[in-house]
């Protein structure tokens, strides 16, 4: 039987053309005219004035936090309830994160929670360097309030939309709310360019100090001049013309997830209990993901996950959070109110397959197996 996978590549058939101009004229380097391109379309796309397109999402992380100059000693606040790559820059510039935990509607950073965290921080006359806020499988952290927080504190906000390109809120998209916006375009992402990166930001002179740092922070002289450390971050001129493909159909790739979320809602009304993450008034979420949680907990979500497996569907559980993981163990988590919001959806949380290629038929079998797992883990503990 056909594995029916989690998120997978959906070419535009554009692809090639882009690919092809890129081997013809020999621009195959990390520059050249697709790249150029693809960050006008990038800006244009998201209404931001500057763009940069990089090797990935988390060196995109990282140059944004280097910019901003973060470094040894420094604090930076992140969502705790995310993808490893959000934190791991933090690390990499020297700093210590303070990880915050998430609100139960949307499941991202919570407005209280940082409040909170900021006004201990503020107590102690150690205010964050950065505040990195991620919209969680595409769904809308509640980045109006966040982003107000922030500025009330003077602490530039870093949007990791690595998982929401196409997501909006009252029409305006998300990573444009903060200092700086990245997003990712890694393989399974809404679109690709295989692997790759974008930083965005609204200050041209901050895209201009990034694309430096990411060119290993060469001087404008004729010889080889460097005066501080850099990194060699640049996409490739051949990653950027699939990504100039790919990008002429984002709109219909985020129809296409949202609709696939939509079935999956209406199929699962009868399990009791079941919490999806919400999107707030006037928002859009790509729905990049579908995630929800289970009554059951974790025992429930891994056998379903195991059943899954056997019926040749791909499944997994929403990311572990940072605050649990044995390398992040040693640094603050901030609750809202000492109950862990995060943990809790790690626990009982499970994201389904939601390739935007997905069949009909493809959905209605995760749907009969997911359905059947349940009714098979109700008759097991009515057993017990």
């Amino acid at each position: 039987m056909k594995q029916i996978p989690l998120s997978i590549p959906h070419l535009s058939g554009q692809e090639a053309r882009y690919v092809t101009e890129a081997l013809e004229t020999n621009w195959v380097a990390p520059l050249g005219p697709n790249v150029e391109a693809f960050e006008a379309g990038m800006r244009a796309y998201t209404k931001t004035e500057a763009a940069l397109a990089t090797s990935s999402g988390t060196a995109a992380i990282h140059l944004a936090l280097a910019t901003l100059g973060v470094t040894t000693g420094d604090d930076v606040f992140c969502q705790s309830l995310t993808f490893v790559a959000s934190v791991n820059p933090i690390r990499y510039v020297g700093a210590r994160p303070v990880l915050i935990d998430s609100e139960e509607e949307t499941w991202n950073m919570s407005p209280a929670a940082l409040r909170r965290a900021m006004i201990q921080a503020a107590t102690r006359g150690r205010l964050p360097k950065a505040v990195i806020v991620v919209h969680l499988y595409g769904v809308v952290a509640k980045i109006e309030e966040l982003s107000a927080i922030c500025a009330e504190y003077d602490v530039p906000l870093i949007e990791d939309a690595a998982e929401s390109l196409g997501s909006t809120i009252n029409g305006r998209m998300t990573g444009t709310f903060g200092t700086f916006g990245i997003y990712s375009f890694n393989g399974n992402k809404i679109i690709t360019t295989s692997s790759g990166g974008m930083l965005v930001a609204n200050d041209p002179h901050l895209i201009e100090r990034a694309f430096y740092l990411s060119t290993q922070a060469r001087q404008p002289v004729l010889h080889y001049e460097h005066t501080e450390v850099g990194f060699n971050y640049r996409m490739s001129n051949v990653s950027a013309g699939i990504g100039r493909g790919q990008l002429e159909v984002i709109e219909d790739r985020v129809a296409a997830r949202r609709k696939i979320f939509q079935r999956y809602t209406r199929a699962f009304d009868m399990l009791d209990a079941t919490q999806y993450q919400a999107e707030i008034e006037g928002s859009r979420a790509n729905r990049w993901l579908t995630a929800l949680t289970l009554p059951g907990g974790m025992e429930q979500r891994d056998q379903l996950i195991i059943r899954l497996q056997q019926d040749h569907i791909e499944s997994r559980p929403v990311w572990k959070p940072m605050h649990l993981q044995p390398v992040y163990r040693d640094v603050p988590f901030i609750t809202s109110d000492g109950i862990d919001v995060s943990g809790r959806l790690f626990a009982e949380g499970l994201c389904l397959p939601s390739a935007s290629q997905m069949t009909f038929t493809e959905q209605a079998l995760v749907i009969r197996s997911v359905r059947q797992g349940i009714v098979e883990d109700v008759r097991r503990n009515v057993r017990l």
